[in-house]
């Protein structure tokens, strides 16, 4: 299953807790369609069904059924850079 660094854990709270309309949600990652290997990302309120759930020190990330697989060996870091652009990054475990 997908992990989290504690970077990763610290900057999904952060974006999700920006969003005002969502209080109890997390980020959801799933696949571009047609692209395997790109992936987009959305603060959700909840996730859809079928998705699979990764919590960590309070961060939640739903992930789509056909994602949870190719995820499934890789861990997930984050980089804040100096302007606040954040960069995620997926890591083999």
């Amino acid at each position: 299953m997908l992990t989290l660094t504690e970077t990763a854990s610290t900057v999904v709270k952060s974006i999700v807790d920006q969003d005002q309309t969502v209080t109890d949600g997390g980020l959801r990652i799933g696949q571009m369609p047609g692209n395997d290997r790109q992936f987009q990302i959305a603060v959700v309120a909840e996730p859809q069904p079928g998705d699979a759930l990764v919590e960590d020190a309070g961060a939640k990330v739903f992930l789509e059924p056909a994602t949870t697989a190719l995820l499934d060996d890789k861990t997930l870091d984050a980089q804040v850079g100096e302007n606040g652009a954040v960069t995620f990054a997926l890591i083999p475990q």
